[in-house]
């Protein structure tokens, strides 16, 4: 069940002002507010599970979409309740005065029925997945999902993960923000998308749920107490027909970003980007732009395993903001077998993208335009290969970042030469694209082969492999399992630049 505000403040704070979803008819700072004119309250805690330490000392500042991440952790030590809601910090009623979020963690403990005629296989016709068809099945998919997904996305009030039969991740809260639970995905420079018009450095906001079928997995895995995971090389497999979504909100809006113009906005309390760092948290305003759909299905995807399809913002379609989430496209596999840079006009053969979809979506498709969405970052910029630097690089897919799904992991989320990686001057040092190295990325193995031998395969999911394992380990044992990764950080004193470190991708 969400916990109100009511429940939240334990009746100390009133609740006025508006709960509708746009806010609009609430004081609520922008994106690049400054601070609000109303004297701050101090919100009282009941109910959430403050963080077990205190922040650690300011760390420099790095506009890369490796900092954000990388900052949203080191504000806070890892909760020690797997299951609390969020990092703790409750916005002033003044600010904001509506529902909050409530993790939904009571599992299934057996494995549960997919549907018996799925409508997304059904949409094939009887034929394979190709060009032909992959949009009407994404389709299909979102037709599937709506009545929930548009109450969580349009009609917060009235959404109840728990009722509805969605799940999430545990041993997130310390990054979680509590009114919907999101927490940092990137951190993009305003180039990333000047083509279309973005003024300002954005960031991205995602929050993921899984359906109650592939909730099982996490039930296998974790248990009723998620204190002591279950690792082996089939308790992270997902049924079939699971379900996961993950929505990715940007900080930009539409005078920071003409082509979020119309789009639905939720309201977040994070501290406000571009703002100085350790600034404190607000209640600010942010633009759902991105909607991914993954589902397990082997019939349909039988090296994988698995269908990846992403929805976006685009404001040129008429009728409802559900409307409006359209197919930028869909992947079932890496195309191991086309080489996008030695042949970089060869055809991809499992990946479709949706001509129609808008320009600002395609700007940062994967390596020789395999599925990658606007919030997933698969364009290194800048790349180093072969000792030379250069501007940017295509140099990941939806997949191919999932394909790394592995406890411990042992390779980096992009081809890169070590790890942990290496970077000289701002450019992340990459395998040669294209190269046999660099091959490794982009497979097409299904989801209980790890990517390296030794490790527990985790079916494409990132957030068990970079995310509810590391806390999870760090708050039990005092080691994030992220020594790799730190590392990097002692190479040039100051954050690499990385566009999938401490990030999550796609789940």
């Amino acid at each position: 069940m969400k916990r109100s505000r009511q429940s939240l403040m334990s009746g100390v704070l009133s609740l006025t002002g508006c709960v509708a979803l746009s806010l609009s008819g609430c004081k609520v700072p922008e994106a690049d507010a400054a601070e609000s004119k109303s004297p701050p309250k101090k919100a009282p805690t009941a109910n959430v599970v403050p963080v077990s330490a205190t922040a650690p000392a300011e760390p420099v500042k790095a506009r890369t979409p490796f900092a954000a991440a990388r900052e949203a952790f080191e504000r806070n030590s890892v909760n020690a309740n797997p299951f609390a809601d969020s990092n703790g910090s409750i916005p002033p009623s003044w600010q904001y005065s509506g529902p909050m979020f409530s993790l939904s963690h009571d599992y299934p403990q057996t494995p549960v029925a997919p549907p018996a005629n799925p409508p997304w296989i059904a949409a094939l016709r009887g034929q394979p997945i190709s060009k032909a068809n992959a949009l009407a099945y994404v389709n299909a998919l979102k037709a599937y999902i709506a009545p929930s997904m548009q109450t969580l996305l349009y009609n917060y009030p009235r959404w109840d993960a728990a009722k509805e039969g969605w799940y999430n991740e545990p041993w997130l809260a310390s990054i979680r923000e509590s009114i919907h639970g999101t927490y940092v995905g990137s951190e993009f420079p305003a180039a990333t998308f000047a083509a279309s018009g973005l003024k300002v450095d954005m960031t991205t906001y995602v929050l993921t749920y899984y359906d109650k079928v592939a909730a099982s997995a996490l039930g296998q895995v974790w248990g009723k107490t998620a204190m002591s995971p279950t690792l082996t090389n089939t308790s992270a497999q997902f049924p079939e027909g699971s379900i996961v979504i993950k929505v990715a909100l940007t900080s930009a809006l539409a005078k920071d970003w003409p082509v979020m113009q119309g789009a639905s906005l939720w309201p977040v309390y994070v501290p406000p980007p571009n703002g100085p760092t350790g600034a404190k948290p607000v209640t600010m305003n942010a633009s759902i732009m991105q909607f991914d759909i993954i589902v397990k299905d082997t019939k349909t995807a039988p090296k994988t395993g698995w269908v990846f399809s992403t929805l976006v913002y685009d404001m040129r379609v008429p009728g409802s903001p559900w409307d409006k989430m359209i197919p930028l496209g869909a992947m079932w596999g890496d195309d191991p077998n086309v080489n996008s840079t030695l042949n970089p006009g060869t055809p991809l053969q499992e990946t479709v993208i949706n001509p129609a979809a808008p320009a600002y979506s395609t700007a940062t498709l994967g390596w020789g335009g395999r599925l990658s969405g606007p919030n997933d970052g698969a364009v290194v910029a800048p790349a180093s290969f072969n000792g030379q630097i250069v501007p940017a690089v295509q140099a990941s897919s939806c997949m191919s970042c999932h394909s790394v799904a592995e406890w411990p992991m042992k390779t980096f989320l992009l081809p890169t030469t070590t790890m942990p990686p290496t970077v000289v001057g701002d450019a992340l040092v990459l395998e040669q694209p294209g190269s046999a190295a660099w091959m490794k990325w982009f497979q097409d193995n299904p989801g209980n082969v790890p990517l390296d031998p030794g490790t527990v395969p985790m079916d494409f999911d990132m957030v068990f492999a970079f995310k509810s394992l590391p806390a999870w380990q760090a708050a039990t044992q005092g080691n994030s399992g992220m020594r790799a990764f730190e590392a990097v950080d002692l190479l040039r004193g100051t954050q690499p630049v990385n566009p999938r470190d401490l990030k999550y991708n796609g789940q």
